[in-house]
């Protein structure tokens, strides 16, 4: 029964998909649940499901999760600029980005949160990523940063030391870094982005 379940690899699926793979059992949630029961497969939200990496001997990735959890989506804000290491502290919630209303999920792997933005910024500053076997889309470093300070109630930087001290301080940002960032990600930002007097702060800072 196993054998079945390994050809679905690290990628979330509906419970239809499952189900489809039994075609011989009438009852199909019972059977999902049995699965769920044994530790054959995940749930990670209602209908939605990722195979155990001891069944399918592919490790679980959480950027892929969490692209699948609430689509479409993409990770970014502090959970994106941990990955390239350039914030220090540790970040116990995969954030991410989406058109939707904002949502946040918790499941055994843990918890995830979705902010939300407009169509017309969602697709700037993306990229891909692969891990292992997975591929997920994530935030470019400086996209990254920009959905932070948008969505950070408290942040209004209105001058260049503003900046400086946000990033220097409060979020202690590699500034060798930040020296090398793309500023047209920033200038495309500001157009249809929020926060995008802060952004422009930001981008003063950059190219002064």
């Amino acid at each position: 029964m196993k054998a079945i379940l390994n050809s679905l690899g690290n990628i979330p699926i509906k419970s239809s998909v499952i189900a489809s793979l039994y075609p011989t059992i009438k009852a199909k949630n019972k059977k999902i649940a049995e699965l769920e029961k044994a530790g054959e497969i995940i749930r990670l939200k209602q209908g939605l499901y990722v195979v155990s990496p001891e069944v399918s001997g592919t490790a679980l990735s959480i950027g892929l999760i969490a692209n699948h959890l609430y689509t479409p989506s993409y990770v970014s804000m502090q959970s994106a600029l941990r990955f390239y290491g350039l914030i220090p502290e540790a970040v116990y919630t995969t954030q991410s980005m989406t058109i939707k209303h904002a949502r946040t999920f918790e499941n055994s792997l843990g918890r995830f949160s979705y902010e939300s933005i407009s169509r017309e910024a969602f697709s700037i500053g993306l990229t891909q990523i692969a891990n292992g076997d997975a591929v997920y889309i994530i935030a470019t470093p400086e996209k990254a940063l920009c959905d932070l300070i948008a969505n950070s109630s408290k942040v209004n930087l209105r001058y260049i030391k503003d900046a400086e001290q946000y990033l220097g301080n409060d979020i202690r940002f590699d500034m060798e870094e930040f020296k090398k960032m793309n500023s047209a990600i920033f200038k495309q930002y500001i157009q249809v982005g929020k926060k995008a007097n802060s952004i422009h702060t930001i981008l003063k800072l950059l190219e002064r």
